[in-house]
């Protein structure tokens, strides 16, 4: 048997039987409450990259044990939304730049969106992003088809994908829906899950013409405003009810959208991303187009509003919208300066210190990162710490503090709009399919590849899987 220590976390493959002893495990409760979930002492078994046994003896037979105490294990978090920018667009970012980045910050599988170059509309499109990804990742991904005005036929041929991507705004080209003839037949004539990115493309380009010539960045928010969200948001809504649709909203971003959500209903489900959590229209003076991104920045107010249906169970999921660009972009003046900022790798700490801040616990944390998006788009066997489940797992220490520093960050570009703030719990860990890819003191396993998991939309995502997307 080995002894796995910290220090040599970068040495060990979990393929064999792995016994992780009295780790503080953050354990599923009933699903659909956000506040249900537990914390307990356990000994977890693994075995070929699953959970044997979560309640296991701290005697029982392993090739490697790793002795966890002080450190609490959470499910590997599921980043529903990321910008990895490959292909076409890679000096901003790649995929192996953007999965080491993931697998620094306890990401342990992504979503990628199709606006790349080319963009993945056809499902050819997505299985050449899928072998890019299978050379390069060293974490677990899948991937989007995109909807244009006229592809209903490959959207309804993808299969095993987690669903379908519309820009109904904030788009260019083909991939661009905002047309309403268009929407209903993709709402109408397909069955994959859909999820879109909701500003009113006629709202905002009337703001643009109103505030046309300005270079002032706090503009952003007033052309990228409430209303185009609100609008947008209460489209596809309503389109998901009449056609009874599986639909995910992205990055809510205003008090308001949250109407569109009030209501209960078997179709819907939302997310919300960090910098609308923890950004707002002061900070702009700030961080200036650091935090420029579409949907825009909105109040004080918007973040205490999304904060409150998060607690509330109105929104169930945290993704990042990560989408990085160059410093030497983002630094044109207004409005040549693109939208768009890079999270991953700090997604997870940021909420571990709201949870050292008393304000969110660590199974909340757990069911809006790993859970709910695994059930959203019914992603088998993650999720959870549970039997069975893949050894999708983060080891964190709660009581370690840390700067964000633009020079730390792994992302290609090597910037973060949390420069220079200190946070209090970060992942110390990282282990995908039973194998540790990172360790804060091993670095990265380069040889690691993370796998396609399975999307198996029988289970009806969100609302049908209370008890989570098991492993068969």
């Amino acid at each position: 048997m080995t002894l796995v220590r910290f220090g040599l976390f970068s040495l060990v493959s979990l393929m064999a039987r792995t016994l992780i002893r009295n780790a503080q495990a953050v354990l599923p409760g009933d699903g659909i409450h956000s506040s249900s979930g537990t914390v307990d002492l356990r000994h977890v078994l693994i075995e070929d990259g699953k959970i044997l046994d979560v309640d296991a003896s701290s005697t029982a037979s392993c090739d490697h044990l790793i002795e966890a105490d002080d450190l609490f294990l959470m499910p590997g978090v599921i980043d529903d939304q990321v910008h990895f920018r490959e292909p076409g667009l890679t000096h901003k970012e790649d995929l192996a730049t953007a999965s080491h980045a993931c697998a620094a910050g306890g990401v342990t599988t992504f979503l990628e969106m199709p606006n790349t170059k080319p963009p993945a509309v056809t499902v050819e499109g997505v299985q050449a992003k899928e072998a890019l990804a299978a050379e390069k990742s060293l974490v677990n991904y899948g991937f989007y088809i995109g909807a244009t005005p006229d592809n209903v036929a490959e959207l309804n041929a993808a299969q095993n994908v987690p669903g379908i991507k519309i820009f109904i705004g904030s788009s260019t080209g083909n991939l661009l829906v905002d047309e309403q003839a268009a929407l209903e037949r993709i709402f109408a004539e397909t069955t994959l899950p859909i999820c879109a990115h909701c500003e009113d493309e006629t709202t905002v380009r009337a703001n643009a013409e109103r505030l046309a010539g300005t270079t002032d960045i706090h503009d952003h928010s007033r052309i990228r405003d409430e209303a185009a969200a609100v609008i947008s948001t209460a489209r596809a809504t309503e389109l998901a009810r009449r056609h009874q649709h599986r639909f995910h909203v992205l990055h809510v971003s205003t008090g308001a959208e949250l109407v569109s959500l009030a209501d209960p209903s078997p179709y819907l489900t939302a997310e919300v991303c960090p910098h609308h959590l923890f950004f707002n229209v002061d900070d702009y003076d700030r961080l200036g187009s650091r935090i420029q991104m579409n949907p825009s920045i909105k109040t004080a107010a918007d973040n205490a509003k999304l904060w409150q249906a998060l607690q509330d169970d109105v929104i169930q999921v945290i993704a990042t919208d990560h989408a990085p660009h160059t410093l030497e972009e983002k630094a044109q003046p207004y409005p040549q300066s693109p939208s768009g900022l890079p999270a991953v790798e700090n997604s997870l700490a940021l909420m571990l210190n709201q949870c050292n801040a008393g304000k969110v616990t660590m199974p909340q944390i757990a069911h809006w990162m790993s859970d709910a998006p695994a059930r959203v788009w019914d992603i088998t066997g993650k999720g959870r710490i549970a039997n069975g489940y893949d050894a999708d797992l983060v080891l964190v220490r709660m009581n370690s503090e840390r700067t964000i520093r633009d020079e730390d960050q792994h992302t290609k570009n090597r910037w973060s709009p949390w420069n220079g703030e200190t946070l209090r719990g970060w992942p110390v860990t990282t282990i995908v399919n039973g194998s540790i890819v990172w360790s804060i003191d091993g670095g990265f396993r380069e040889k690691i590849r993370g796998q396609k998991p399975t999307f198996d939309h029988a289970r009806g995502g969100f609302w049908n899987t209370a008890d989570g997307i098991g492993p068969t």
